[in-house]
């Protein structure tokens, strides 16, 4: 006889059976969030006891270079960040997916191609573009902002760093022009936007230039596909490699997804979506070198505060810190200060001969402790200020099953009691995990960072988060009828680069040729 689940609907409380819970997975839906597996049942936990554990996931010693993890560069947490931005956008109040978790609504192509940077549809979006000086008619290329003249605060304040075209295009009021809005919430992911927005227009400018270059929108589209090919192959082999293992990418991909499937285009997986990729909140450093300004000796610290606060969306002007001419402290900023700028060098690895006060900033590593400023989010109160809370509940509320039922279903020996149950240094969350009885059937985002730390050291994911994060996003592209998966099988990059057989971020900046506008 077939098994029943229970599934709230609403607060009608209803059997379903494995298959008929299966028709309702996003597979069959592409504009939905769905299932890796559907037929698994909720993990029910509550409130209180989620609460107890997301405190105890709380980094004790921040500063401690014990927890950084050196083989994945402080640059990644941000490209994380922009790509789920390019593949995600969920405007359901989470209150409301309690109801029915299946409607929710994914208001994103699912898929690695940049809508976050051209707009979802680029004609609705001629706001973004640059316009001819002479004619005024849109040009291909898009708009770079100007940052403003701002104080060398490490040399007392003189000479000023002038005015630099590394902001993010804004309107009269501070608030950024962009396909995705919030690309602007932090600094770096607004640098991180911008470098895009700089790709593309250097790939204009190199398909544009000589007798018989293309024009107009033959020339955009062009530019557009180089550019999303380049970053899909980024994606997948300098990002989501340095988070699993080399060569998984490739190895799923002849051996075939075994969980990650759709009849015809893709959908976000909650498993993905609310647990595993969330790992790049613990990957998060309470502060950064951030340029010759921030962060080495002689200059404040670039504060996880402060990258929030140096945007347009969320920023306002603090004293000293701030170009004087952008307006009075404590204003809004309608301006990127250019002392703020960022340093590429510091964040992706360009084997940067040593220097005085240069450092290259590592990832927090991958597992349970989470530096505190996430534990105090602005603008939230009580136990919703505290990110590993929001990620605990948001997972019991989607109804996702448990990391162990996830790994017997893939075939995987799951952690035992007492794994999860031991401590590590400096960290307190395996005493609260098993003071909730939450260490023999374990949250799946808790259960995949613990993973990541007892068989990897924090290096990289486990077996559970990198088969959902690795099969996941080579769906996307395989599933992308404009990917190069799709369109040219063995295609390989075709711009400038280092290797050969790779094409890497360090590639990218360096075609953009903008790696460290401040100078030394």
């Amino acid at each position: 006889m077939e098994n029943k689940l229970e599934v709230r609907h609403g607060e009608m409380v209803r059997e379903m059976s494995p298959a008929s819970l299966a028709a309702k997975n996003g597979q069959n839906d592409p504009g939905k969030f769905g299932r890796m597996f559907p037929a698994l049942p909720a993990l029910k936990i509550g409130d209180d006891a989620l609460f107890d554990l997301a405190l105890a996931m709380k980094d004790a010693t921040p500063s401690d270079p014990v927890g950084d993890n050196p083989l994945i560069p402080a640059g990644f947490t941000y490209l994380g960040q922009f790509v789920d931005h390019d593949i995600t956008l969920d405007l359901t109040p989470l209150e409301q997916q309690r109801e029915d978790p299946f409607s929710t609504t994914n208001f994103r192509t699912p898929g690695l191609d940049l809508d976050a940077l051209y707009g979802s549809v680029p004609q609705l979006t001629p706001y973004i573009f640059q316009r001819d000086a002479a004619t005024f008619k849109q040009s291909t290329k898009l708009i770079v902002g100007k940052a403003a003249p701002s104080p060398d605060i490490r040399n007392g304040g003189a000479p000023d760093i002038p005015e630099l075209p590394n902001d993010l295009p804004r309107s009269s009021h501070g608030r950024a022009i962009l396909g995705d809005e919030r690309n602007d919430e932090n600094l770096l992911v607004g640098q991180t936007h911008l470098a895009f927005i700089k790709f593309h227009n250097a790939i204009v400018d190199r398909l544009g230039n000589g007798s018989g270059a293309l024009r107009g929108q033959e020339l955009f589209k062009e530019a557009r596909r180089i550019a999303t090919w380049h970053y899909q192959w980024i994606v997948l082999f300098d990002f989501i490699e340095r988070l699993t293992e080399p060569g998984l990418i490739k190895k799923i991909k002849h051996d075939g997804r075994r969980f990650y499937r759709f009849r015809s285009r893709p959908y976000i997986p909650v498993e993905f979506a609310a647990a595993a990729y969330r790992l790049g909140h613990s990957m998060v450093r309470e502060d950064y070198n951030y340029n010759r300004v921030f962060g080495p000796p002689g200059g404040p610290p670039a504060t996880l505060n402060f990258l929030f606060n140096f945007t347009g969306k969320s920023g306002t002007i603090v004293g000293d810190l701030a170009a004087q001419d952008i307006g009075p402290p404590n204003t809004p900023m309608k301006r990127l200060p250019s002392n703020w700028v960022i340093d590429w060098r510091r964040f992706f690895d360009f084997n940067t001969p040593a220097e005085p006060g240069f450092a290259l900033n590592p990832t927090r590593l991958i597992d349970p402790a989470v530096v505190p400023q996430l534990h105090t989010l602005p603008g939230e109160a009580n136990r919703e200020a505290v990110l590993p809370f929001r990620n605990l509940r948001r997972g019991v509320i989607l109804g996702l099953p448990s990391g162990q039922s996830i790994a017997r279903a893939m075939g995987i020996p799951p952690l035992t009691g007492d794994e999860i149950a031991t401590d590590s240094a400096g960290s307190n969350d395996a005493a609260a995990a098993k003071r909730n009885k939450l260490h023999t059937e374990t949250p799946l985002w808790y259960y995949i960072l613990k993973e990541a730390k007892l068989i990897h050291g924090g290096k990289r994911l486990g077996p559970i988060g990198s088969t959902i994060i690795a099969e996941t996003f080579l769906g996307l592209v395989h599933g992308d009828q404009e990917s190069f998966m799709f369109r040219r099988t063995n295609w390989t990059p075709e711009l400038p680069r280092k290797d050969q057989d790779n094409f890497t971020m360090v590639d990218l900046l360096n075609f953009v040729g903008d790696i460290n506008p401040l100078g030394p």
